[in-house]
């Protein structure tokens, strides 16, 4: 791998940072944007498609979505309406736990492809762990690779634990883990774990949805470096070696979330960032949300 996409475990991970053009390779001849766009609770029609849009034309090429957001369908109408090479693009999607095992992901599949008027995806997830259909979903996952209707497949909100049960089975290692990472919740030991076996992890919600912007070092740290607390937030991340995908509806903020490279903070200033961690970010624990069934519970995907 390069220099710029190699990462190891450990703190402050000398990543070299360039642009947002930077990728790290996530599996054999697999690309991906270390700074993508997120798009959860965009809406169909003109809301996701002008995200899209805007994040396309100031330089973005990872883009985000999931079946259960209900935008694939005006995702996919931006990034044609775009005029961007389709092989210049990331695109990741994701399988609801309600159409989790194998048959069932293998039609869901089919069914997001279709709303993304894709070929194919880059990179296929599974949205959240689920301890009695995992084997299958994951079995349904490799074979979609093989396929080549997906290059990549990945896992969403799985902690050291989850991943130790996927990898006592899979025949693929998950390339991606999205889990949320911030600095609220860290997970220095999930990040470690993940490195050691070559898993990227991708963070979501990195700017604690709008909360940095309320905590006091990130705002000491981005005054001294011209930068919003968002950016130093954003940029804590990267330097650490985790990819990411932050989100918005609004184009300042989306050009905001990618100028993040003419910066870099110091030892010192990682650490003070590495302190802030409470162990607990703006969502509840992916054991707390399976044990309670609510990935299950909540709305259906669209057909």
């Amino acid at each position: 791998m390069t220099e710029a996409t190699s990462q190891s475990a450990g703190a402050h991970t000398p990543v070299e940072l360039r642009s947002i053009d930077d990728r790290v390779e996530i599996a054999p001849g697999v690309l991906m944007p270390r700074l993508g766009l997120g798009t959860f609770r965009a809406a169909d029609g003109s809301e996701v498609e002008n995200e899209v849009a805007y994040a396309l034309k100031i330089g973005y090429r990872g883009i985000d979505t999931a079946a259960m957001y209900a935008n694939e369908r005006g995702v996919g109408r931006a990034l044609r309406a775009s005029g961007v090479p389709r092989e210049e693009l990331f695109v990741a999607t994701k399988v609801w736990n309600t159409d989790q095992g194998y048959q069932s992901t293998l039609i869901a599949f089919e069914r997001s492809l279709a709303r993304l008027a894709l070929d194919y995806v880059d990179l296929y997830l599974v949205h959240w762990p689920d301890p009695r259909r995992g084997r299958d979903t994951w079995r349904a996952m490799q074979e979609l690779r093989a396929s080549g209707k997906v290059r990549s497949i990945g896992v969403c909100n799985y902690l050291v634990h989850h991943l130790e049960d996927l990898l006592s089975f899979a025949e693929v290692v998950p390339a991606v883990n999205q889990v949320e990472h911030n600095p609220w919740v860290q997970r220095p030991e999930l990040r470690d774990f993940c490195a050691e076996r070559g898993i990227t992890l991708q963070a979501w919600a990195p700017v604690i949805r709008g909360k940095a912007a309320s905590i006091p070092t990130l705002v000491d740290i981005g005054r001294g470096h011209g930068k919003t607390p968002a950016q130093v937030s954003i940029r804590w991340i990267l330097q650490h070696g985790v990819t990411t995908i932050p989100k918005s509806t609004h184009e300042e903020r989306i050009a905001e979330n990618a100028d993040v490279y003419d910066f870099a903070l110091t030892a010192e200033e990682m650490a003070a960032i590495d302190a802030l961690d409470r162990r607990k970010g703006v969502s509840p624990s992916p054991d707390f949300v399976v044990r309670m069934g609510w990935a299950t519970r909540l709305r259906r995907t669209p057909r």
